[in-house]
């Protein structure tokens, strides 16, 4: 039998010391092949992931990053670390890309060579039945489509799953990210964790919006590609806002009647990759999480039942989709916490986690799926047992 296993612990301590004895000692005293850490923002990174490495043992990797809250079975924390150690039958190469501001595409490249060096295969040589990427790439960077081009330029047929390194500072002059890898604590980074494994496992991704069949054509955008001039040949802000029916004022991303209630997603084969809008510009454009080119037609989305969704994903779709179901590395939409909370649902919402196989995650900044940089989304990366 090949299976894959986490345990979890999570500890509200501030020292560093104090919070990776705590958390090492929920762990138990067994050795597993890998800990994941999601931290949040504000602690010290450096003195954390010292006093967690120091206390590992050595043959026992380490990625993390810090987040917009921190995700376990028991709901969704602020200010707190969450931990997992998995165990079982899977090997994992490590990989660090730097300098993503810079030459994202060089960056993500330099990720995924590490971590194929890391388990001694070829990139050309990456079975996509038997190994899957996990990224975590420093969210503020907002580099995650060029990052993607160079993780996949030499095994376009790689699974990823996971999302950008967060803050909960909703400040953009104060947000920061870091990426946590063996001792190394980076920003400006991106992280890929190669896992190989015969265990049943399944990159996942769940939203909580149903298809309307109406749709809108993006035919004007700047030059960086991410402001939306025009759609449907009218200035973009007015026209959505006639869309939604409300005033360009309120379409901020999260507000209760805004973006978030009629997102825009990409349909591929069956599949809807939301990509909506997030920010109304003062000139009337329209600023979009990822990149836009003239002439894309994007379908208009409607919400659904948000925790009613998210509940059914890990009871239904999780159990369906992977062979009894045992670890779950989630990535969660900073976005979606955002609206949950304005609309009084973040703990209806937390609720739902009880619901999944034993997990760990965070809130991240945007999210990566089957190499597209979405959002609004929750990802996930779920191993099971056969």
């Amino acid at each position: 039998m090949a299976q894959v296993k986490m345990q979890t612990a999570r500890t509200t301590l501030r020292e560093p010391d104090a919070a990776a004895e705590d958390l090492l000692s929920q762990l138990g005293s067994d050795t597993p092949r890998l800990v994941t850490m999601f931290a949040s923002r504000e602690r010290d990174q450096l003195a954390l992931n010292r006093a967690v490495r120091q206390r590992l043992p050595a043959d026992t990797r380490l990625i993390g990053a810090t987040t917009a809250g921190e995700l376990d079975n028991t709901g969704i924390h602020e200010g707190s670390v969450v931990m997992s150690a998995l165990f079982g039958d899977f090997e994992v190469g490590l990989g660090l890309g730097t300098g993503l501001s810079v030459d994202a595409i060089s960056a993500g490249a330099a990720a995924i060579k590490r971590a194929c060096e890391d388990l001694g295969v070829r990139q050309q040589d990456l079975d996509p039945r038997r190994f899957v990427g996990l990224v975590i790439d420093d969210g503020f960077r907002y580099k995650k489509e060029e990052l993607l081009l160079g993780i996949l330029e030499k095994c376009q047929t790689l699974v990823l799953v996971g999302g950008g390194a967060s803050d909960a500072n909703r400040d953009p002059a104060k947000q920061s990210a870091m990426v946590h890898v063996d001792g190394e604590v980076a920003t400006d980074a991106v992280l890929v964790a190669l896992f190989k494994t015969s265990a049943p496992w399944a990159a996942l991704r769940s939203h909580w919006y149903v298809p309307t069949g109406e749709k809108l054509t993006i035919t004007k955008v700047d030059e960086s590609h991410t402001r939306a001039l025009e759609i449907d040949g009218h200035p973009a802000a007015k026209r959505y806002a006639e869309i939604l029916g409300v005033g360009v004022e309120e379409l901020e991303f999260g507000t209760p009647r805004g973006f978030a209630v009629r997102p825009t997603a990409l349909r591929v084969g069956r599949e809807y990759f939301i990509r909506a809008a997030w920010s109304p510009q003062e000139d009337g454009s329209i600023l979009f999480a990822n990149l836009l080119e003239e002439g894309t037609e994007l379908e208009l989305m409607k919400l659904g039942d948000m925790a009613g969704m998210t509940r059914s994903f890990f009871t239904d779709e999780v159990p369906r989709r992977v062979q009894n179901p045992q670890a779950a590395l989630l990535f969660h939409c900073g976005g979606r916490m955002w609206y949950a909370s304005a609309t009084n649902t973040a703990q209806q919402l937390a609720e739902t986690l009880k619901a999944a196989p034993t997990a760990a995650g965070m809130n991240v900044h945007f999210e990566i799926y089957s190499g597209f940089h979405i959002n609004t989304t929750l990802t996930a990366l779920v191993f099971g047992a056969n």
